[in-house]
């Protein structure tokens, strides 16, 4: 007798993301100068970060099952926010059930979180910095991540919300970081299915409080926007978001592609934009442009919003002799002769 369903399907999805990993390992090494016989090269580690919660602790299961199969080692880490009491003997509970599972290396990263952004933002930035720095130390070939299918319908109703564009709708994407460091294998599962597979394989799990609390817009939209939408709407509007999500991504790469073909054709023999040029592209593509050029020029992506780069653009499209428009970063973008100058103020 197999598996439980749920317990399959987590395995499956980390079993595919993990050849993946294998696959890229070789694309990387098969140009490096060939181990002495007697030195065979380490088997790739991959690191599953975990808060302890049901979808990171059957991720962890299922990496622990899968990636001895593969030849892979399998390690685990948790990082503590320190933003509730107890926080750290949570991290080491945390440690003591991925150890338990076979991962090692385990550790436990405490961070700062600062207050850039807000809270959540604040947090993310932190945690993903310590992960970063977690994989540089034990050269990890990827780092697995616990988001689920809910988790990218909550993104995309999030970036809807912001209106910043077709890239937000994208959501989160399978493969992401420093040379596709970060993976999702969970991104087509459902937030359910993982917490069934800990139950039925007896994993303990923790439920954060901060995922409960009203107090973050996530949390709201987790527990009163979906279930007002699924109400209104009907099921399947968690499978709704995801496909868009898949389908807005896509589109937002095509378009990617085609800004940085566009852009070696629209700048002078100095590199200034040209905006007659300019002028001759697709909104969509001209704005990718000159968001580029902004953020090259120093303005943070984070705080580069959609109406910031609609302004710039009337530069092009809507030519009276306006003055400058301050960005984010202490950017200045203006018009100076047919071209488009963004740079320091």
């Amino acid at each position: 007798m197999g598996p439980h369903p749920a317990v399959a399907a987590i395995r499956l999805a980390v079993r595919r993301v993990l050849h993946d990993v294998l696959t890229d390992v070789q694309r990387s090494t098969e140009n490096d100068p060939p181990h002495p016989p007697h030195e065979q090269a380490p088997p790739p580690l991959v690191l599953v970060a975990c808060s302890g919660g049901a979808d990171s602790m059957a991720l962890a299961s299922a990496l622990a099952f899968e990636a001895p199969k593969l030849g892979i080692r399998a390690g685990g880490v948790t990082v503590d926010h320190g933003l509730q009491p107890g926080s750290e003997l949570r991290a080491a509970e945390v440690v003591v059930r991925l150890t338990a599972l076979g991962l090692t290396p385990v550790e436990s990263c405490t961070v700062r979180v600062g207050r850039d952004g807000g809270p959540e933002a604040a947090a993310r930035d932190a945690r993903y910095a310590a992960l970063d720095a977690a994989a540089e130390r034990h050269s990890a070939a990827a780092v697995l991540l616990g988001h689920t299918r809910d988790d990218q319908a909550e993104t995309v109703l999030l970036g809807l919300a912001r209106g910043s564009g077709i890239r937000s709708l994208s959501g989160m994407a399978e493969t992401s970081g420093v040379a596709g460091r970060y993976r999702r294998p969970f991104l087509q599962i459902d937030r359910q299915t993982a917490r069934k597979a800990c139950m039925v394989q007896s994993l303990p799990v923790w439920d954060d409080p901060h995922n409960a609390d009203p107090a973050y817009t996530r949390s709201r939209l987790r527990h009163e926007g979906l279930p007002a939408l699924e109400k209104a709407l009907g099921k399947g509007v968690v499978e709704a978001l995801a496909r868009t999500a898949q389908l807005s991504r896509d589109d937002a790469d095509a378009l990617d592609l085609w800004a940085a073909q566009a852009e070696t054709t629209v700048r002078d023999a100095t590199g200034l934009l040209e905006c007659a040029k300019l002028y001759a592209l697709p909104p969509a593509v001209r704005r990718r442009i000159v968001r580029r050029a902004a953020i090259e020029a120093g303005a943070p992506a984070g705080a580069l919003f959609a109406r910031h780069i609609e302004e710039v653009d009337r530069l092009i499209t809507g030519w009276r002799g306006q003055g400058a428009i301050n960005l984010p970063g202490k950017v200045v973008a203006q018009r100076q002769g047919g071209r488009l100058v963004i740079r320091q103020g």
